[in-house]
């Protein structure tokens, strides 16, 4: 059995981080059977994070994110050509040149892409942007070199926030529109979003909280020039940075039958796709931002995450269950872990901030702008985020590892502080906010109604 499943042909369709890895995988577990790699970019995989940070202040070249590979997978990568369809039964995937890969198990891996400006005709004006690839990063940073008057960044969430800090390090003036009541509000909650939000004002960011961008203006000559908000204002600006969050790459599976839609493929803790009556597959995997897993440090709830490290962790997982039986299959166990550095902060986080409904101050404090904050759910430790202290994290994971009590007891990393009394976490609906939150726990909402299968 074991030997069967090192054989055969398998298909990854998505060519960024969780692709490379998971094929890097596949071969070091001792695949010998074909490989093909899927992605509808031309580029090789290459690393996203830079590029709304080193990219964007001049720091490295947007063609230089490459990512490096562990070992050479052995794959035939079919770039630049889309993924169009999937046939279950055929077992077939569809590509937008017309031809069709047959596999005997699939890797689905097609992440997300950043959410567009809801009208297009906006949207085309010269000098909106959003940011994902490695094209937009190497055009907004041409543009962002040029030096525009003022940009205009719609959206608080992280890469938002990393845009805004980018360009006000180079001396730009900047204005930030977060329909929330703080930037980074849906990641962190409102403790820490106070000091995201007090940070962004200190290094001169003009935010503007509690209001949406109502239309993108243009100057008559195809130019964009400013835009309007819903406060009645209006903010003029030669570039316009749409940063709403990310859609999920899922379109393509519409008639594949599984449980796809809107937040991701949902899959069980070994990274096997649902179809849409909740029946686990037997040869289509998912890994990456695209997929939606539970977890149970976190009630089993779905979690949809867009962070590297899970990207990496799920993909191996995957891997190494595609080609192992059923006894030795692995659980995608990882916790969720995100970092972030913008306006000299150093944030780092572990769990998930969101599942929560209290919080402490275990170190540090808001003023000194270094602390450690523990958030608790039911009175058990569920995420830690620290700023300008990395080193404690790995203390705050041990805690959620082991579903330690809420609040933590006193001597956290450091061993000298007590932590204040508890506080509400915070967390705000997603459905207030202009980015969407970083991390979503969700039950599966089919995107359309059941057809129920009778026998005749």
């Amino acid at each position: 059995m074991a030997d069967d499943l090192r054989k055969g042909r398998i298909v990854i369709v998505g060519a960024s981080l969780a692709g490379l890895r998971a094929a890097e995988t596949l071969r070091e577990e001792g695949f010998t059977g074909s490989l093909t790699v899927v992605g509808d970019e031309l580029r090789p995989p290459y690393d996203r994070p830079p590029l709304s940070k080193q990219v964007l202040l001049g720091q490295a070249a947007a063609d230089a994110t490459e990512l490096p590979m562990r070992r050479d997978p052995d794959a035939r990568w079919r770039l630049g050509v889309p993924a169009t369809g999937l046939d279950p039964l055929g077992k077939r995937v569809m590509l937008a040149d017309g031809d069709a890969l047959p596999f005997d198990r699939l890797l689905i891996a097609t992440g997300t892409r950043a959410r567009p400006w809801p009208n297009a005709e906006e949207a085309a004006l010269d000098g909106v942007f959003t940011l994902r690839t490695c094209d937009d990063a190497g055009l907004l940073a041409e543009r962002l070199a040029a030096g525009p008057q003022r940009v205009l960044v719609i959206g608080g969430g992280f890469t938002g926030s990393e845009i805004a800090s980018a360009c006000r390090e180079q001396g730009l003036e900047v204005t930030v529109t977060e329909r929330g009541p703080a930037p980074l509000v849906g990641a962190l909650g409102g403790t820490l979003s106070k000091l995201a939000a007090g940070m962004q004002r200190a290094h001169g960011v003009d935010l503007r909280c509690g209001v949406t961008v109502t239309a993108l203006c243009g100057d008559g000559n195809g130019r964009f020039s400013g835009a309007d908000l819903s406060d009645g204002s209006h903010v003029t600006a030669d570039v316009c940075v749409v940063a709403l969050g990310a859609v999920r790459n899922v379109e393509w599976l519409k008639d594949a039958g599984l449980a796809a839609g809107p937040r991701g493929i949902a899959c069980d803790g070994g990274c096997r796709a649902f179809d849409m009556y909740g029946i686990v597959t037997d040869d289509v995997f998912v890994a990456g931002d695209v997929s939606r897993f539970p977890h149970p440090l976190f009630e089993y709830q779905l979690l949809s995450l867009e962070h590297w490290g899970n990207a990496v962790a799920q993909a191996e997982v995957a891997a190494h269950n595609m080609v192992n039986p059923g006894p030795l299959r692995r659980p995608h166990l990882a916790l969720p872990t995100f970092w972030s550095s913008q306006f000299g902060l150093n944030i780092k986080a572990v769990g998930v901030p969101t599942f929560s409904d209290q919080i402490v101050l275990a170190q540090g404090s808001l003023e000194a702008r270094r602390l450690a904050v523990v958030y608790g759910y039911r009175g058990r430790v569920t995420a830690a985020v620290t700023v300008n202290m990395a080193k404690s994290l790995e203390y705050y994971q041990h805690l959620i590892e082991t579903a330690a009590p809420f609040p933590p007891a006193p001597g956290a990393a450091d061993r000298t502080l007590a932590a204040e009394l508890p506080l509400p976490s915070d967390v705000p609906d997603p459905k207030g906010l202009s980015h969407g939150p970083l991390v979503a726990l969700t039950g599966h909402l089919p995107d359309r109604r059941l057809t129920m299968v009778r026998p005749g």
